[in-house]
């Protein structure tokens, strides 16, 4: 049962990683209406997507975008921008909203609505939506060079850290291998050096035996010779 399951589970995983980066249409919520938005999800957190898509946007259209508090239920920050030219959309000024979710603990998802005008937003069947859908499939791609980029970047530097762990516990290693060398060597010395200061002792020890009879041989010469003396100054 459990092997008819996996070709299942691989497609459902495979099938869910090929949504990511997709601009796909879809609806939000926005002022009590539903209003038609083009979504893409992104292998990240709510955080990097919302500035990613900040930084995204003014570098590529000029366009800086604004906070207006709390979207919804949730961190979702309705990022907006009022009034700007978007040339790639419409010949009118564009009013531009955004909003960022966590769907999942590793997964973000931007949502993206315009207007060009109080209550004109885009529709999903319009020219201008799917301008807008290209504009946000840019971003998906973009996102998607980004976060692989820094994904090299992440593993490259646990690599070299890793790799530098390795020259050091090796480097460590071989120290303490030379140490305990080292340390062999020296208590074969220290052993060596017992066995000689033994034999050397048990040489002291005989000699030391002589002495005590040279002392006694040499302490009788010496009253011999004192009495000799002695007698010698009575006379």
């Amino acid at each position: 049962m459990k092997l008819l399951l996996l070709p299942a589970l691989l497609l459902a995983t495979l099938t869910a990683q090929a949504q990511l980066y997709e601009a796909r249409t879809s609806s939000v919520n926005f002022d009590k209406r539903s209003r038609d938005a083009v979504k893409v999800e992104v292998e990240a957190s709510a955080d990097w997507t919302r500035d990613f898509w900040q930084r995204w946007l003014k570098d590529t259209y000029n366009i800086k975008l604004k906070g207006e508090g709390v979207f919804g239920v949730g961190k979702r920050d309705n990022l907006t921008a009022k009034q700007v030219p978007m040339s790639s959309i419409s010949g009118q000024l564009v009013d531009l909203f955004s909003t960022v979710t966590a769907p999942a603990d590793t997964v973000a998802e931007l949502s993206v609505w315009a207007a060009t005008g109080p209550d004109t937003f885009l529709a999903a069947s319009s020219s201008e939506f799917a301008a807008l859908r290209t504009i946000v499939q840019s971003f998906g791609t973009a996102a998607r060079q980004r976060a692989y980029r820094e994904q090299v970047e992440m593993a490259e530097k646990a690599l070299a850290a890793t790799t530098k762990d390795k020259d050091k516990l090796e480097k460590s290693r071989a120290n303490l291998a030379s140490n305990t060398k080292s340390n062999l060597e020296k208590i074969e010395q220290l052993k060596q050096q017992n066995i000689d200061n033994k034999r050397k002792s048990a040489d002291d020890s005989v000699k030391l035996l002589d002495n005590a009879r040279l002392l006694e041989l040499h302490q009788a010469q010496l009253e011999r010779h004192r009495a000799r003396l002695l007698n010698l100054d009575r006379k």
